[in-house]
């Protein structure tokens, strides 16, 4: 009679600073696993051999766990893959991980080995050094050129009502030129955190104290804050930011004399994580600020997001271990979901 050897990894491979992992190709499952992931996904190595791939990936991305099934297959034929991925942590938080799998063949059976890294810094760093380049090139570059020109226009001219409409062409222009080096900057912040800076909060209280700046400033809108179930999240400066960006945008860009924007807070029913839905009447946001926003392959010249707003909203949504999503409502009406990893309550309230 032969016994039934479980697979596992060497002991040595406990030592290591990557993740490994051995899948069984034929349903996903996680035979074994060394300590680093078990930091890395934030489940012990017990919980991780009874997950399935969807509880640990973040299903609000295209890239889904039944894509991450396929490639397990291609690599036990021999089709060593690489690519990166999005996973939910055990604790609710987002982070991005570099994924190598190839083919092993111990006794017992064929099983597929995977390497994996933990690459948030990375690719968040990357992808702001993107950001600021695009900033560079068409956001200062084009106000600049505004600027210029105009002020030839006064320097060259002697009309007195056309100088006077090129000089507010002017001041427009820098003023959206010290907003874009305000965004810049909360970007930085958000991303390079001080420590201490972030504490645990009552999501709705937290949301109340930033929208009561707004019902001061903007009397005439009419915001409302509606509570679905108490839930707690991190709080910091990132976090104020990106709720001001979406609060400010639904007001600014209504075509209503008295702009309504709805706020609602809640569990996720599909990731367990807090949501936060700001909702408004306006017209659709353009494809074009969101291609600008989520694909970096279709910014060109001519086809680019008007201002960066939408990218301090992501990354500060970000940084906090979270995503942010958009949806157009027909026949109008735009609502953003601010997806938060859920927290303890503190002991002191």
């Amino acid at each position: 009679m032969v016994s039934h050897v479980e697979p596992s990894l060497p002991s040595e491979y406990d030592t290591l600073r990557v993740g490994i992992a051995l899948y069984d190709p034929r349903d996903g499952s996680i035979l074994d696993a060394n300590d680093r992931l078990t930091s890395i996904f934030g489940y012990g190595r017990a919980d991780l051999r009874g997950l399935g791939i969807d509880r640990y990936t973040a299903n609000t991305y295209p890239f889904s766990a039944s894509d991450f099934r396929d490639r397990l297959t291609s690599a036990a034929t021999g089709d060593v893959q690489r690519f990166t991925w999005r996973v939910k942590r055990g604790d609710g938080e987002l982070i991005w991980v570099r994924v190598h799998l190839s083919r092993q063949v111990p006794a017992g059976g064929d099983h597929v080995l995977a390497e994996i890294r933990d690459v948030t810094d990375h690719y968040d760093a990357s992808h702001r050094e993107e950001l600021f380049w695009r900033i560079l090139r068409h956001n200062l570059r084009n106000k600049a050129a505004i600027i210029t020109g105009y002020a030839e226009e006064i320097a060259d001219g002697d009309d007195i009502e056309q100088a006077r409409a090129a000089a507010r062409t002017i001041h427009e222009a820098a003023t959206k030129l010290g907003d874009t080096a305000t965004s810049v900057k909360e970007i930085q912040h958000a991303v390079v955190p001080t420590a201490g800076d972030r504490h645990v909060r009552n999501a709705t209280r937290a949301i109340r104290e930033v929208v009561a700046d707004f019902r001061e400033e903007y009397s005439h809108a009419r915001i409302s804050v509606t509570e679905r179930e108490a839930l707690w999240i991190d709080v910091d400066d990132a976090f104020s930011y990106a709720l001001s960006h979406a609060v400010e945008n639904a007001i600014v860009h209504s075509d209503d004399s008295a702009p309504v924007v709805d706020l609602r807070v809640g569990r996720s029913p599909n990731t367990g994580r807090v949501e936060i839905a700001i909702e408004d009447t306006n017209p659709p946001i353009r494809d074009a600020e969101l291609d600008a926003l989520f694909r970096p392959a279709a910014r060109t010249n001519t086809v680019h997001g008007s201002g960066v707003g939408l990218f301090v909203m992501r990354w500060c949504v970000e940084s906090l271990g979270g995503e942010i999503g958009f949806e157009r409502q027909r026949p109008q009406g735009n609502t953003v979901r601010m997806y938060l990893p859920p927290k303890e309550p503190p002991t002191e309230q």
